[in-house]
């Protein structure tokens, strides 16, 4: 037996209360590629509320819906011209507070990007700020500069972007303004108190809307120190990150502006929740997920691993010890928008770092997306079995578990998108450096068939391969063994099993085995190595593949119940 036949479970109270959140199943919507209700190929809100039914049978406890607002798409929606709107391709205010309310209705709560580090340069204040000109109260809400060289025909710095190319790009008056990102993403001045004021009027906006809670992009960047003489690339990358005080990232000032947002947050009943996206040294991470904080903070480590007993153990002993420290709840995520997908991942054979190539870099499968995705280095079986059984040991921790739309169908990345049909400014930005994001973007297959398999009645805006029909919704729903069911049964027993947010390792004979008990008495294996393994006694509830005469295949994960 392979999936649990357990009958649905109500909601525990603890799900509607202020602490939700703290050990809810989070699955993350890219709207404009998860369901499209007008045929345009770009998905949409009414597409969204048309799936919620979906997401109710499959048993999550919340959605994080990533950029919805009116954008240029020169980032994927991370370019955001108006934070209090949404963008007419994929709906009106009306059709939020309609997809809100069926959200709702189905017991699901709600949280919403924000991205504060930058806008689209399409913002109104950033249209304002070049029409303004120099030393302007418009240009203020932004980082502008003076160049370098005798006509300041230099940019401020020789810094790069995170999307490749200089940091700066220079306004027709000569004036120069920061983007840590793409040219289109200006960089917001925080420490100009109309950009502050603004941004709590807009969390005002969307809590007073519904919005049960926000994840927080780029959150350690915000505060900067811009003080001249500005550092050089090759001094900036050699101050010290973990102090507070490095001039771009993780400045201590940053936490100052959460905790004007967490008084925002706690005068609403239940308070509304935050989850900020910093990328920062682990000793930093608890300040952000404090109750003084954001409240929770991402953290990316158990995404980083190859798929390893020793290294999986680290992450969680480490996460769960940060969150004792900050208060707050674990945070556990494989896959999201912005990596190669989880189940490829561990299709592939590990990979060393390279010159000029990070070590995380490689482990999330961008040097297999350079490479033009050969199949030959891909082992997909391999890679799906390691995934059922890596989110099953996932589902089963303490803290939250954000999910990306389509793991729950064992989607593997696209790694083949031709050239010419490719989105993310990252490809654009760092030719034969990067290919970009799109391969974990393109649009969800809801059936087997049709122009774009179930995903609209038109084409898809990102092309979907041929092979993503076996994976549909329509193929898997109510298949015994598939993993949408794996994921539809172990979010029944995990809203049903789940207690304090601990759990205790417990020893196995062999070092390519974890096993822990969490509050209650149920047991979670996972065989990482490739030979059976003896199970302990106990009721089995769900097991990531078929025993073998009783033991626990290699590559799989087993919970039971003492």
């Amino acid at each position: 037996m392979s999936l649990s036949t357990a009958p649905a479970t109500e909601r525990p109270e603890t799900l509607t209360d202020a602490n939700w959140w703290r050990q809810a199943a989070v699955y993350q919507i890219y709207p404009r590629s998860f369901a499209d209700a007008n045929g345009d190929g770009i998905g949409d809100l009414q597409g969204i509320t048309a799936k919620v039914p979906y997401l109710k049978s499959l048993g999550v406890d919340a959605v994080w819906l990533s950029p919805f607002y009116p954008s240029a798409l020169a980032d994927g929606g991370y370019d955001v011209a108006d934070y209090r709107d949404v963008d007419p391709k994929i709906g009106t205010l009306d059709d939020f507070d309609r997809m809100r309310s069926a959200l709702h209705e189905a017991g699901i709560k709600l949280v919403v990007d924000i991205v504060p580090n930058h806008s689209s340069n399409e913002h109104r204040w950033f249209q304002q700020a070049l029409a303004a000109g120099r030393g302007s109260v418009e240009r203020d809400r932004y980082i502008f500069r003076e160049g370098r060289g005798d006509n300041g025909e230099l940019p401020p710095s020789d810094w790069t972007s995170i999307f490749g190319g200089p940091a700066w790009t220079q306004v027709e008056d000569g004036q120069w303004y920061l983007h840590l990102f793409a040219p289109e993403q200006p960089d917001f001045n925080w420490s100009n108190p109309e950009v502050r004021e603004d941004f709590l009027t807009t969390l005002r906006f969307w809590s007073d809307r519904g919005v049960d809670g926000f994840r927080i992009d780029v959150a350690h960047a915000l505060s900067k120190d811009l003080s001249d003489p500005l550092p050089s690339e090759a001094e900036l990358n050699q101050i010290d990150r973990s102090s507070g005080t490095h001039p771009i990232w993780d400045r201590d000032e940053v936490h100052e502006i959460y905790a004007e947002w967490r008084k925002l947050f706690d005068s609403y009943d239940p308070p509304r929740t935050a989850v900020a996206e910093a990328w920062v040294e682990r000793h930093r991470r608890p300040r952000y997920a404090s109750a003084q904080g954001l409240g929770q903070a991402f953290e990316f480590d158990l995404l980083t691993q190859e798929f390893d007993a020793a290294a999986f153990r680290e992450v969680v002993t480490d996460s769960l010890e940060l969150a004792a420290e900050s208060g707050s709840s674990s945070t556990w995520v494989l896959s999201n928008h912005d990596v190669v997908r989880h189940a490829t991942r561990y299709g592939l054979p590990p990979l060393q770092a390279s010159v000029g190539s990070t070590e995380r870099d490689q482990k999330q499968g961008q040097a297999w997306v350079l490479a033009g995705a050969p199949e030959t280095a891909l082992d997909r079986a391999r890679g799906e079995r390691r995934a059922r059984a890596a989110s099953l040991f996932e589902l089963a921790l303490p803290g939250s578990a954000y999910l990306y739309q389509g793991e729950e169908l064992g989607l593997h990345e696209v790694g083949d998108i031709a050239d010419e049909a490719r989105q993310d400014p990252t490809f654009f930005r760092n030719p034969g450096v990067d290919k970009g994001r799109d391969g974990c973007r393109v649009p969800l297959p809801w059936s087997s068939e049709g122009s774009s398999f179930g995903f609209g009645s038109g084409h898809a805006h990102l092309p979907q391969p041929q092979w993503f029909g076996d994976y549909s919704v329509a193929a898997q729903d109510g298949a015994a063994g598939s993993t949408l069911e794996l994921y539809r049964a172990a979010l029944r027993l995990r809203r049903e099993l789940q207690g304090a947010e601990t759990l205790q390792w417990l020893e196995t004979a062999r070092p390519d085995v974890l096993s822990f008990e969490r509050p209650g008495g149920w047991v979670v294996m996972t065989n990482f190595g490739t030979e059976p393994v003896d199970l302990p006694e106990g009721e089995l509830l769900i097991s990531s593949a078929e025993l073998v005469a009783g033991a626990l295949p290699g590559e799989a994960t087993v919970w039971l119940r003492r």
